[in-house]
């Protein structure tokens, strides 16, 4: 019988791994891992906490506090700070009672500009920035841009230490990064992660790629860094996804690309502008992707070209495959907005096609992003997400409210999960009531849905093809 020596047995290899595992010592194991201390030295000086406060009248001062537009949001993806948190409160009751939030934010340069978010100082009266060294100062308003959710402040000092904006380009996924913020009105507190994934698209945020991380964010962190390794800024916490509120391992940045672009627009123009190409896109799924002889299921599927837009005057068409703009490949419909958006109007793009078969490359001049993009596009409405019943509504068109006789109500245009799943509603169907509140408008139901109670009966009238119904669900969260 053959006898294998102990050091090649199965068994062996583990109790050699345990034997030198123990061997090492902790100062051995500690190595291996990133040491921050001196990053946080000298980055937290120069990170800075926001408070607000704005005048609310007396009949919202009767309700519950909540920041403007609160309501609109997606419950599943908060804003940090300000949306619906116990921290917005009034500071005096009367008349005209403040409400208070507090967010982060940090300086970018020594005579005192600042970047937050534009949901931290959104609807403020007034801001107050305390510094590290517990001065605080009221800051002027330079610029917001709530597309990217940016707002650029300045304070009247010199000599401030400030931060560097890095190329977020070159962030890898798997990269140590870290947090400086006030989650809960916690000054200067550190988490840190590693980067998640690049180049997200959310609900909430269309022209921003956000960079994805583990870094613990909650209530507060709102506005301020996301360091690399090097100390500089490679983005601006901004959103979190959550289902209780506080953090679950997905959080959000603003690229500091992003932020480069819109705080130079902003110092020289108070406003942004962004590239609009003009086209109506969806997802390339592998049976399109088969029908339109693609190798893979990738790339932007242009369904509409928008009369009067920069894509009809290059010659776009319906029915082309966006595979590339400016040398990026596209492999989700979500990346067109992201490379074009941050382009220069009148700048010219190079954008790879597939057209029969075929890969063409066409120059075309880009455009301004309208104000009112679902507007300018000619497209339907876009509507409002209710995640709690995991739907979108819009308004109700006037040739189906004539059709079907109905004289108030909102349309479902997507019904995907949760609570629309269970009730089976439909695409089509529209929603006249809901919790025996009849529904004048989108604005309306997105109000009441967000104010809807938990673990009770709500009842729901929807109209299929003309025919009314009433369904009833609870919410479980």
């Amino acid at each position: 019988m053959r006898i294998m020596p102990f050091f090649k047995r199965p068994l062996a290899h583990i109790v050699w791994a345990t034997l030198l595992l123990s061997a090492m010592s902790p100062l051995t194991v500690a190595a291996a891992l990133p040491d921050f201390t001196q990053l946080v030295e000298q980055a937290a000086p120069a990170v800075v906490n926001i408070s607000t406060s704005r005048t609310v009248d007396e009949k919202t001062a009767g309700k519950s506090f909540s920041l403007p537009n609160q309501d609109q949001l997606p419950d599943i993806f908060k804003h940090f700070f300000e949306r619906q948190f116990p921290q917005q409160k009034p500071r005096q009751q009367g008349p005209n009672p403040k409400l208070q939030s507090l967010g982060s934010g940090f300086i970018i340069s020594d005579d005192g500009y600042l970047l937050t978010n534009y949901h931290v100082i959104e609807g403020a009266d007034k801001i107050i920035v305390a510094l590290s060294d517990r001065r605080e100062m009221e800051a002027e308003l330079v610029g917001s841009d709530p597309r990217s959710d940016l707002a650029l402040l300045k304070i009247d000092a010199d000599q401030l230490p400030y931060l560097t904006l890095a190329d977020s380009d070159q962030l890898k996924v798997g990269e140590w990064v870290l947090a400086i913020g006030s989650p809960f009105g916690f000054d200067h507190s550190v988490t840190a992660g590693i980067v998640s994934a690049k180049g997200r698209s959310l609900r909430t945020e269309t022209y921003v790629p956000f960079i994805q991380t583990d870094v613990a964010i909650n209530p507060g962190n709102s506005g301020g860094p996301l360091f690399n390794l090097d100390g500089e800024v490679v983005g601006i916490n901004s959103q979190i996804y959550t289902r209780s509120g506080g953090f679950m391992g997905l959080s959000f940045a603003i690229p500091s690309n992003t932020a480069t672009s819109v705080v130079a627009q902003l110092r020289d123009h108070g406003e942004v502008s962004r590239g609009w190409l003009g086209v109506q896109i969806q997802e390339v799924s592998q049976d399109l992707a088969e029908s339109f002889g693609l190798d893979k299921a990738a790339g932007a599927l242009i369904a509409q070209v928008i009369e009067g837009s920069p894509a009809l005057d290059a010659g776009l068409q319906a029915g082309d495959v966006i595979t590339s703009v400016n040398g990026h490949e596209i492999i989700l419909s979500a990346q067109v907005a992201h490379f074009i958006g941050a382009l220069v109007p009148e700048e010219i793009a190079l954008i790879g096609l597939v057209r029969g078969g075929e890969n063409i490359y066409i120059k075309v001049v880009i455009g301004a992003l309208p104000d009112q993009v679902s507007a300018a596009l000619g497209a339907p409405e876009q509507g409002q997400y209710l995640a709690r019943i995991g739907l979108r509504v819009a308004s109700l068109p006037a040739d189906k409210a004539k059709a079907w006789r109905i004289g108030h109500g909102v349309e479902i245009i997507e019904a995907d999960q949760g609570v629309a799943q269970e009730l089976g509603l439909q695409a089509g169907d529209v929603i006249t009531s809901i919790a025996n509140q009849r529904i004048e408008s989108v604005e309306q139901i997105v109000g009441l849905v967000a104010q809807l109670p938990l673990h009770r009966s709500i009842s729901l009238r929807i109209v299929r093809q003309g025919r009314p119904l009433y369904v009833a669900f609870r919410l479980n969260q």
